[in-house]
């Protein structure tokens, strides 16, 4: 009986002493994991503070994690056959040489929508022109709808054309001619921008119509032929075509017949000696 007891007494001391030895092993755990999320926390506030403290450092990581969402989302489009991935530009409507007719003066939208019908173009981009004809016209005292028929007459509104001696653009500027022109623009390449195309070509028009006296004799001056009997016929083909743009902007219904490319006379350039009163007949 004595041994039985003693037994059941070892029994029980042992299992007290082991409930005894988790609760603490437990008690010790719930520390360190308290004691671990803590510092986690203290880590985490200072990452957090170190990069709102650190714009640079916060930006360069944001960048990275769009960079990396980005591939991953450019690869499954490109697995999806979307060949626009990876050259979409949201700015790039800034480029665009276009107005809606609708947003244009009453005169303004009729030439638009009347020259867009002849000339089979897109009505946004020609009232963008005529926009701009009004305005550098305004100041620079030269009639729009002159300015627009020189276009149609030169380049049937084709903002690439080019002649065979150099002509270039909506207005057939001589571009190697008047360099000091496209330095405000950036240089020569220029040319291909139909505004500013259109603001060179109407600065040389103004200074052909002041050196000749008169807007015919200027003409004849712009297409290169001042001192020629004979200009192919270029004056009056221009001042025909602006009275026709005229009439459209006064109300008038003329019909819009589709026009081919018109050929202008060609650009003359005189091989003698220049000086700045020849500059000007120089196309």
């Amino acid at each position: 009986m004595t041994a039985r007891r003693d037994l059941l007494s070892l029994t029980r001391s042992t299992g007290a002493a082991a409930s005894l030895f988790v609760k603490d092993i437990g008690q010790g755990l719930l520390v360190v994991s308290h004691n671990t999320l803590a510092l986690v926390g203290l880590a985490v506030v200072a990452v957090i503070l170190t990069f709102a403290s650190q714009a640079e450092l916060r930006q360069q990581l944001e960048g990275q994690v769009r960079g990396w969402l980005h591939a991953r989302q450019e690869a499954r489009n490109i697995a999806d056959g979307n060949t626009l991935t990876g050259n979409e530009e949201p700015d790039a409507i800034a480029r665009a040489t276009a107005v809606d007719p609708k947003d244009l003066p009453r005169q303004q939208a009729a030439i638009a929508q009347w020259v867009a019908r002849r000339y089979k173009v897109a009505p946004e981009p020609i009232s963008r022109l005529v926009q701009e004809a009004y305005t550098v016209g305004q100041r620079a005292r030269v009639e729009p709808t002159l300015i627009l028929a020189i276009m149609a007459i030169e380049s049937a509104f084709n903002p690439f054309a080019q002649s065979t001696v150099g002509a270039q653009g909506l207005m057939q500027v001589m571009t190697h001619v008047h360099n000091d022109k496209y330095e405000a623009f950036g240089g020569n390449l220029a040319a291909f921008d139909p505004i500013t195309n259109l603001r060179v070509g109407v600065q040389v028009l103004k200074e052909c119509i002041q050196r000749a006296g008169s807007v015919e004799e200027g003409l004849r001056f712009y297409v290169g032929a001042a001192n020629l009997p004979d200009e192919g016929s270029y004056t009056g083909r221009v001042l025909a075509m602006q009275e026709q743009l005229k009439a459209v902007a006064s109300g008038r219904a003329l019909p819009a017949r589709p026009a081919s490319t018109p050929m202008a006379a060609p650009k003359l350039i005189e091989q003698t000696t220049l000086d700045d009163e020849k500059v000007a007949q120089l196309r």
